[in-house]
């Protein structure tokens, strides 16, 4: 698939991803991606972010990829699921882990747990080894129980603008490789 046969979703997660964050420079790239808006990118409510993720699938005129960080990937994952969207596949990069209370912000917790069933759509998920929102092994469990093919991103923290990634090539390449098999 070529990114002009899809519509790419950008979903970002807590806070919104930044000018800097690897998520808008793709959007900014890519001429078929369009950011999934929220109403309040500071205080995440499951429902309002689920359906706002359900409306832009809906709205799709191509087949949808889906681009989710962080707390966008449970968004994500649920809106699929909820909604019963066709799908035509999903780049999911540091997914929280939304069943450990010891996680900060305590609202993480509102989107979980991750519905565990395989995904009815080819999806990649890449997890760091020093995630502060989510130990690896609890990300590379999920992404098994998806079916997703599952990248090591080493020592990376959350990768986001913060830990290094704005620009994030190796990522770009990734997701280029992943979109050419779709």
């Amino acid at each position: 698939m070529k990114v002009k046969d899809a519509d790419i979703l950008i979903i970002p997660g807590y806070t919104n991803s930044g000018p800097d964050h690897w998520q808008t420079r793709w959007q900014g790239r890519l001429s078929t991606a369009r950011r999934v808006e929220q109403a309040e990118w500071s205080k995440p409510v499951r429902d309002d972010w689920v359906a706002s993720v359900v409306r832009a699938i809906e709205e799709a005129t191509r087949p949808v990829v889906l681009v989710a960080h962080s707390l966008g990937v449970p968004t994500a994952i649920h809106a699929v699921r909820e909604a019963g969207l066709p799908v035509a596949g999903g780049f999911f990069v540091a997914p929280p882990d939304v069943a450990n209370a010891a996680i900060r912000p305590k609202h993480l917790m509102t989107f979980g747990p991750y519905p565990r069933d395989p995904l009815p759509f080819p999806s990649l998920t890449i997890a760091s080894r020093n995630d502060p929102f989510c130990a690896f092994d609890v990300a590379e469990d999920v992404a098994g129980a998806w079916g997703s093919l599952f990248i090591d991103a080493g020592e990376a923290g959350h990768l986001n603008a913060e830990s290094g990634h704005g620009p994030w090539p190796e990522g770009s390449m990734t997701f280029a490789n992943f979109l050419t098999r779709l």
